[in-house]
């Protein structure tokens, strides 16, 4: 595969993911062996620098994650901000939801559910506090969501469980037969 093809394939599942990607799963992804890939990452790193791009590439240990430039950085303070004060949308209210009802649970749970990616959604409900991010304790490569305190503060009460039909919804085999399928 040639290097700008796999550049945009790197540069595509970086974007989608709003997540850290291992370097691995890109490999399988792709199917270009490792030092391709790590060439493609720090080729497209380098082009994002070169050309006073809005977007950097960072790279931790084995994980890479596309993110903004420092120059852009007071620019997406103020849309964040702003964003931050607004009431939550449709899709944060329902995998807020999801994530009480059904919590602690898995990214690729909610997206069984509502049928969407919802990498947005869940990192906007992380910066505004409403949800909390841990590692699996099944599966190390990723993450699971569960209710913040500041959720609970904000509701007025003390206890998940004490969300309107919470024993209820939180075994509603429906919901588990969409997840498991």
């Amino acid at each position: 595969m040639n290097q700008d093809k796999l550049k945009s394939i790197i540069e595509s599942l970086l974007f989608v993911s709003g997540e850290p990607i291992k370097i691995s799963r890109l490999v399988k992804i792709s199917g270009a062996p490792k030092p391709e890939i790590e060439n493609a990452i720090m080729a497209l790193s380098s082009e994002y620098e070169s050309q006073n791009r809005g977007l950097r590439i960072v790279k931790k240990e084995n994980q890479v994650q596309m993110a903004t430039g420092p120059e852009s950085a007071p620019y997406v303070q103020q849309l964040i901000e702003g964003k931050l004060q607004e009431e939550l949308s449709t899709a944060s209210l329902e995998v807020v939801s999801i994530v009480a009802y059904r919590g602690p649970i898995t990214r690729a749970n909610i997206e069984s559910i509502r049928g969407v990616n919802c990498s947005y959604t869940l990192r906007n409900l992380l910066m505004r506090g409403l949800i909390d991010r841990t590692e699996n304790p099944k599966d190390a490569r990723g993450y699971v969501y569960s209710i913040s305190f500041d959720f609970l503060k904000k509701l007025g009460i003390d206890d998940v469980k004490k969300l309107p039909d919470h024993e209820i919804m939180s075994k509603d085999e429906r919901i588990d037969n969409i997840i498991q399928s």
